[in-house]
């Protein structure tokens, strides 16, 4: 569906994403066409994809180029496939594609350390494998592909007459690009900003010492950009970014005091902390024993993440004992 002159979107089915649908955009070109980000592959969204595509006027050998905001499977998934049926190269910031092959390729290392992450916070024995596993089945929806062209910050996507400048975004995964495009003042911004969802930041293995704060960093390297249209990878296209942007920053906040308060002056591990404050689960408040084994594995990198960030702050303190990592506040 055309939004915009040359800006089209297709909404792809996400039936075990606990999200709807994901936003691929097709972005015409004189001399081709870019998509930037994919869907997952699943027949499903595969069929989805080219019906749409159909539908607005495009065939699949249309795709000249694919641009990857990041590598979470429903951002990229089809990447691979669309690539091999088209010839269209695929785009990605370097730092992702760095990660391609410890989280898709040879996920077995991985997996043994999320065991030992898991055990260092708290989680207990009975519940280990279940958390380091729980993500595992959504590698089965990504085809493996190899980027052709590797992205860092100010570098450009040229698809005249758009030419969109690479902003990294590093938070809800390290390699986050967001594309703006100046003169029209478009930005897409894949999960960094979603207008109905705050998007995940956890901490792990892969994401840095502080991804919250990374995360942060990045919503306020914004302010001073000017946007007229957000086209997010999830829910409507939005005006308003910079309101969007105080609404994410105070639910950190809110979130933060939340896990301050749990963490008291005792010394905690993260997994406790996160049993002890309410998660939002289809907007009402569930407690973390009702929540399904993904959103306890999200639910506790994400209480990680807070804290990380409030150590990085001073707002409170961390200790490893051997193999457990503790946290207390710092006030």
């Amino acid at each position: 569906m055309e939004l915009f002159k040359g800006i089209n979107q297709i909404k792809l089915p996400l039936s075990k994403a606990g999200l709807d649908t994901v936003n691929v955009y097709i972005i015409e070109g004189k001399d081709g066409n870019l998509m930037i980000d994919t869907g997952w592959n699943t027949p499903e969204a595969f069929t989805a994809l080219a019906q749409e595509m159909k539908n607005s006027g495009f065939a699949m050998k249309d795709i000249t180029s694919i641009v990857v905001t990041h590598l979470h499977p429903d951002h990229m998934g089809l990447a691979g496939k669309i690539a091999e049926l088209t010839g269209a190269g695929i785009v990605v910031s370097e730092i992702e594609n760095n990660l391609l092959d410890s989280v898709y390729t040879h996920p077995e290392s991985l997996i043994s350390e999320m065991i030992l992450f898991f055990m260092a916070n708290g989680v207990p024995e009975w519940e280990l494998k279940m958390l380091a596993e729980a993500s595992f089945n959504i590698r089965n929806y990504v085809s493996p592909f190899k980027a052709t062209t590797l992205l860092k910050a100010g570098d450009t996507v040229n698809m005249a007459p758009f030419k969109f400048q690479v902003i990294a975004t590093p938070g809800h995964s390290p390699g986050h690009i967001c594309l703006y495009e100046p003169d029209k003042k478009y930005f897409f911004s894949g999960d960094h900003v979603l207008a109905e969802v705050v998007p995940n930041v956890g901490y792990h293995p892969l994401s840095g010492e502080n991804p919250l704060g990374d995360y942060v960093n990045s919503l306020n390297a914004l302010a001073e950009l000017e946007v007229r249209l957000v086209f997010p990878g999830h829910g409507p296209v939005f005006s308003g970014l910079g309101p969007k942007i105080d609404d994410i920053q105070r639910f950190h906040q809110d979130r933060m005091y939340k896990i301050q308060r749990a963490m008291g002056l005792e010394q905690k591990n993260a997994w406790d902390i996160a049993k002890a404050i309410p998660w939002i689960v289809n907007g009402e408040e569930t407690a973390y024993d009702k929540l399904e084994p993904i959103d306890r594995r999200l639910a506790v990198l994400e209480t990680l993440a807070h804290l990380q960030y409030l150590v990085a702050e001073n707002r409170g303190k961390k200790i490893t004992e051997g193999e457990k990592t503790l946290y207390w506040s710092g006030e």
